[in-house]
C-alpha cells in the first residue's frame, strides 16, 4: 500500500472576477494515489478551481502551495508543469490545423531535433494504446479530421505522457463527456492504475455513478464552496445530488412513452447513406428518437444529413466550441439568433425583442450570469451548452436535432431539460437525439443504434436494452 504525500495544497484560497466572487475560502489537499471526484452544479466553482490548480488563472487571496517547490516561486501554468501538473480541460486545446505528433509536441518542449516527429508519434500512440486499446488514431492524423471522441482521447493520452517530467497529477474536466461506455471505461481502468502506481488525479464528472465507482474521495462545491467532501464510499447518488443542492428524480419509463404503434404525421424518412438494406430512420410528429452506438459509427453523419434549415430544423451541437457558440457575441445574441426572422422590424434586428427573448430563455433554463449582455464566453462550459438548448427551443423549428448535447451539463440541469423536452413533444415538436449515455435513451420513444454508418437495430425505447445496444454495436445486424 502507498503512503499517500500531499501534492498540492490550497489555503483559504479565493477568486474574484469583478464583483462575482467566483471561489470562496476554499481548503483542499490534493493527495497521491488517490482519485478525487470534484462535482456540483455548473457555475458551482469547479471550473475556476481547477484553473487555479492547474496555473491558468492567479487566486484573489489565499494561496496555491506546492509540497514540493522548495523555492516557493509564483504559481503558473509553467510552475505547474515543471512539478508535473496537466489538465484536460472541458473544451480542449489540441490545435486543429496541426497533426496528433505535431499536438503532443507542444505539451514536451524537451522533445526536439532531428526525428523529433518520429518520436513524438511514437509517444503518444504508445500511450493511446496503452490507455485506449483499438483507438484506430495515428500519430500523422491531422486534429481537423478526427471526431471529437477522438480528439477527446488525443487530449486525454496526450496529458497523461511523458518525457523528462515525472507525472504526478492529473486533473480530468468532463474527460468522458464524448466518449461511449466502451472507451469511458476504458480510461476509468486506466485511472485506477494510474493511482494505484502513486499519481493523482481529479476527476470532474456530472456522472454521478462514474465518480461513485472510480474516486476514493468525493468533494462537493455549491455556489463557490466546498460544502461537503468525505470517501466515495460515504456517499451514494442521492446523497450527492442532495449535497449539491437538488432534489434527485428517477425516470419513470412505461409503455406509454415508448410506443410500440407509431402514429401522427410522418416528418422524415431516411436512411444512412451506407445502408445496404431496408432499413429507415422514421421521425413522426411529437416524438423523441434516440440515435445510440459507440462514438463516431455515423450518428452524427445523419444528423447532418437531415439538416437543412429550410425545413423549419434546428440543430443543438455538442461540440460546442466549434460548431455552437459564436464567440465573439453576447449570450442574448447567440440565443436569438435561432429566432431572427421572426425579430426583424424594417430590415433591422429588434434588439429589444431578443433581449427580452434571452432573458426569458436564461430564467427557463437558468443559466448563470449577471447579465445576458455578456459574452458568451464568460460562462462555463455548461452554461454555454444552455444557450445552445435555448437557441434551439426558442427558435420555430419543429424538428430539432442533437448531437449528444448533454456535454458538461449537471445533474439538476439535466433533468430539467427531459422535462422540457418531453412537454416540447406532447406538443408536436420531434427532437432527434445523439447520445452516448444510456440512460439517456429512457426517455425516448424509438431507437436506433448505429454500426459503421449503418442503422443496425431498430425498437421502441421501453423494449431496449443496454446489453442490446452493446451486443448491436459490435454485431452487423441484429432483426
Amino acid at each position: 500500500m502507498l503512503q499517500r504525500k500531499v501534492i498540492v495544497e490550497l489555503s483559504s484560497m479565493g477568486k474574484k472576477f469583478g464583483i462575482v466572487e467566483a471561489l470562496k475560502d476554499i481548503n483542499l489537499q490534493i493527495n497521491s494515489g488517490e482519485c478525487t471526484g470534484l462535482v456540483g452544479h455548473n457555475g458551482a466553482g469547479k471550473s475556476t478551481l481547477i484553473n487555479v490548480l492547474s496555473g491558468v488563472i492567479e487566486p484573489s487571496s489565499g494561496s496555491v502551495r506546492l509540497v514540493s517547490d522548495k523555492q516557493s516561486a509564483d504559481y503558473c501554468v509553467a510552475v505547474a508543469h515543471r512539478h508535473g501538473i496537466r489538465c484536460v480541460f472541458q473544451e480542449l486545446s489540441l490545435c486543429p490545423n496541426l497533426s496528433v505528433a505535431e499536438n503532443t509536441r507542444v505539451m514536451h518542449g524537451a522533445m526536439r531535433g532531428w526525428g523529433w516527429r518520429k518520436r513524438a508519434s511514437a509517444l503518444i500512440v504508445s500511450m493511446l494504446n496503452e490507455i485506449f486499446p483499438g483507438h484506430g488514431i495515428k500519430g500523422s492524423d491531422f486534429i481537423e479530421d478526427l471526431t471529437i471522441s477522438q480528439r477527446q482521447m488525443v487530449e486525454i493520452a496526450r496529458a497523461f505522457s511523458t518525457t523528462n517530467i515525472d507525472l504526478k497529477l492529473v486533473i480530468l474536466d468532463e474527460p468522458t463527456s464524448s466518449l461511449d461506455a466502451i472507451i469511458a471505461a476504458q480510461l476509468m481502468t486506466y485511472i485506477r492504475k494510474f493511482v494505484t502506481e502513486g499519481g493523482a488525479c481529479i476527476l470532474i464528472s456530472h456522472m454521478l455513478e462514474e465518480v461513485l465507482a472510480s474516486c476514493d474521495r468525493i468533494v462537493v462545491m455549491r455556489d463557490g464552496t466546498i460544502v461537503a467532501t468525505d470517501s466515495a464510499q460515504q456517499f451514494n447518488r442521492d446523497s450527492l445530488v442532495h449535497a449539491m443542492g437538488s432534489v434527485a428524480r428517477e425516470y419513470q419509463n412505461n409503455t406509454d412513452s415508448g410506443k410500440t404503434k407509431r402514429s401522427g404525421k410522418m416528418l422524415i424518412e431516411c436512411a444512412p447513406i451506407k445502408q445496404q438494406d431496408q432499413r429507415q430512420l422514421q421521425a413522426f410528429a411529437g416524438e423523441i428518437i434516440g440515435l445510440a452506438g459507440l462514438a463516431g459509427q455515423g450518428q452524427t453523419k445523419m444528423l447532418l444529413q437531415l439538416f437543412a434549415p429550410k425545413q423549419s430544423m434546428s440543430f443543438v451541437a455538442g461540440d460546442r466550441q466549434n460548431d455552437g457558440v459564436f464567440p465573439l457575441w453576447s449570450i442574448a445574441e447567440n440565443i436569438a439568433i435561432g429566432s431572427i426572422q421572426s425579430m426583424q422590424r424594417f430590415f433591422m434586428t429588434d434588439t429589444q425583442a431578443s433581449c427580452k427573448l434571452a432573458g426569458n430563455w436564461q430564467q427557463k433554463i437558468a443559466i448563470r450570469t449577471p447579465s445576458v449582455q455578456d459574452n458568451i464566453l464568460s460562462l462555463s462550459g455548461g452554461n454555454q451548452q444552455k444557450v445552445l438548448f435555448a437557441r434551439a427551443l426558442a427558435s420555430p423549428a419543429q424538428v430539432i436535432l442533437m448531437d449528444d448535447p448533454m456535454r458538461g451539463v449537471d445533474i439538476g440541469t439535466k433533468q430539467d431539460v427531459y422535462d422540457m423536452l418531453r412537454e416540447q413533444a406532447q406538443s408536436g415538436r420531434t427532437f432527434i437525439w445523439y447520445t452516448t449515455e444510456f440512460d439517456e435513451l429512457k426517455h425516448c420513444d424509438h431507437v436506433y443504434v448505429f454500426r459503421d454508418d449503418q442503422i443496425v437495430l431498430d425498437l421502441p425505447s421501453h423494449q431496449l436494452t443496454e446489453q442490446q445496444v452493446i451486443q448491436a454495436s459490435f454485431q452487423e445486424s441484429i432483426a
